[in-house]
């Protein structure tokens, strides 16, 4: 069963187990026995989750709210120039003619 936090009005915040069909119903307080309503005061835990998928979730809550532009990217890794001011692609294949 998941824990659920909730805030009782008169003792402030508490956890408690519940089923995840009773997850938005309310819980009496464990010290007052008034009705609490459900809140989120903190981040879920993945702890139970493969590494590899904590790592996704990580990586997308360092992203940006859109993709990076061109000019964001480091141009050394993508253009290099020689000392004529010449650009060369590292990338590119040697036997390609670019247009």
């Amino acid at each position: 069963m998941p824990v659920y936090e909730y805030l009782c009005g008169d003792c402030g915040p508490f956890t408690d187990f519940r089923p995840m069909a009773e997850c938005d119903d309310p819980q009496d307080c464990p010290h007052c026995a008034s009705s609490a309503p459900r809140v989120m005061l903190t981040a879920p835990a993945f702890f139970c989750m493969p590494s590899d998928k904590r790592k996704a979730h990580a990586t997308n809550e360092q992203s940006r709210n859109g993709p990076k532009t061109m000019a964001q990217y480091k141009p050394s890794r993508l253009v290099k120039k020689s000392a004529t001011g010449a650009k060369s692609f590292p990338t590119a294949r040697p036997w390609m003619i670019s247009h």
